[in-house]
């Protein structure tokens, strides 16, 4: 089966970075669009930023000019630099991509089991 792995999460102080990966393996045909996502405890999980295959990239407002995300096709893998980190940045940080497997014919979603990011203040 498809995994999506994330690494990078820690504990840093507020106005410090942390840069995030997510490396997908297993029988991948094809990734369209990769992103991050964060839910922190008792809120609804939130886009934070996404990039299409063609590197096109969308963010949230409350992380725009902070965050950067970036895609290694070579690699499938996605990463997020987070720098100026807040303690509202606080969460649960997960990965998805949205991908056809190898010999298949439908694109579905795929989600990594997440990684903890704490912003001390």
């Amino acid at each position: 089966q498809v995994q999506l792995v994330e690494s990078g999460g820690g504990l840093v102080q507020a106005g410090g970075s942390l840069r995030l990966s997510c490396a997908a393996s297993g029988s991948i045909g094809r990734i369209a669009t990769m992103g991050w996502y964060r839910q922190a405890q008792g809120k609804q999980r939130e886009l934070v930023a996404t990039i299409t295959r063609g590197l096109t990239t969308n963010y949230a407002d409350s992380v725009k000019g902070r965050f950067t995300i970036s895609r290694d096709n070579t690699n499938n893998t996605v990463y997020l630099q987070m720098d100026s980190l807040k303690p509202e940045d606080t969460s649960v940080y997960y990965c998805k991509a949205n991908l056809r497997v190898g010999g298949g014919d439908y694109y579905s979603d795929y989600w990594g089991q997440g990684t903890q990011v704490t912003i001390s203040s």
